[in-house]
């Protein structure tokens, strides 16, 4: 393919996702915790168990770096106990949204990330209105681990009268965390690459705990537009280090992912951000366990 016809469809390949806000409803007599988007609402349901009601914001199938909260969502989480948000700059309307709360609301809010270490994200763009964080703390077990201790914190100190119950399911969950993490550990100490090529810049908290090297091709939002000669560098990166395939995700399009692929002659392959359940996923079943697996699969494949 020609060079100026290869970077133009790459250009033209740039989508973001959109959709509306959940239609969950609060319930009486439990304790109701409002989530951002999906792993904190994975991780408010594993350990509120079945004395809280939990509400994610965002729908299956729906992108959230660039989703936004309608009136319906404030309305929700301002009569709700527990409002659990990423925060690394990840949900950019966080601020405004809390500052809409009414004066009576008795709503705690957690920024779920706080006690993780924080990568930089794009260092080389100096504008002032860019996020300089990475946010994807949860893709990786470790970070995830943490996390599950923030939000038991919290569930206890909101809902006293459950604590036991919170607590024990705290360490279900904390097992299963540790046994995931130590597959990770084991598996890829022992791939001979250490260097993944992802569309969308997500898996910095993986690739530092786990010793991988990320190259992505856009930036910390999956629908930020690549430069021409960043397209072309990683390109020329893919075929002098050997790499073999390309990560994309579900969320968004792969055209660029594959576009590239096809130019270095290299697979592509799924690796999932778990920002959200596509629709199948969802009545399939599938949770954050089950994704992060399946990734461990396709990255112990590439990576050999």
């Amino acid at each position: 393919m020609p060079a100026g016809m290869f970077m133009a469809v790459i250009l033209i390949a740039i989508t973001a996702g959109c959709g509306s806000s959940s239609q969950s409803k609060l319930v009486e007599g439990k304790m109701n915790v409002v989530t951002s988007f999906y792993p904190l609402y994975f991780l408010a349901q594993q350990i509120g168990g079945p004395d809280a009601n939990v509400i994610n914001m965002i729908p299956a199938g729906v992108e959230p770096h660039d989703w936004s909260p309608k009136s319906r969502d404030l309305d929700t989480a301002s009569k709700a106990q527990l409002f659990l948000y990423n925060g690394a700059g990840l949900e950019a309307w966080v601020d405004d949204f809390l500052e809409g709360l009414p004066g009576d609301s008795k709503l705690t809010t957690v920024e779920v990330s706080q006690g993780i270490t924080k990568l930089a994200g794009n260092p080389e763009d100096k504008s002032p209105d860019k996020n300089h964080v990475d946010p994807h703390t949860w893709v990786s077990p470790k970070s995830m681990q943490v996390m599950a201790g923030t939000v038991l914190h919290y569930y206890v100190a909101a809902d006293p009268v459950h604590k036991a119950a919170y607590e024990a399911n705290f360490h279900l969950l904390e097992g299963k965390l540790s046994a995931l993490d130590k597959a990770y550990t084991d598996a890829l100490s022992g791939v001979t690459r250490k260097d993944i090529v992802t569309s969308h810049q997500a898996f910095g908290y993986l690739a530092r705990d786990y010793g991988l090297k990320q190259v992505a091709i856009m930036g910390l939002s999956p629908d930020a537009e690549p430069k021409a000669q960043d397209l072309l560098r990683i390109t020329k990166f893919v075929k002098a280090n050997g790499i073999k395939t390309i990560f994309f995700e579900e969320l968004v399009s792969d055209e660029i992912a594959k576009t590239l692929a096809n130019e270095a002659k290299v697979s592509t392959m799924v690796l999932n951000p778990l920002e959200g359940l596509t629709p199948e996923q969802e009545s399939k079943g599938e949770d954050y366990f089950s994704l992060m697996k399946a990734n461990l699969k396709n990255l112990v494949q590439a990576l050999q």
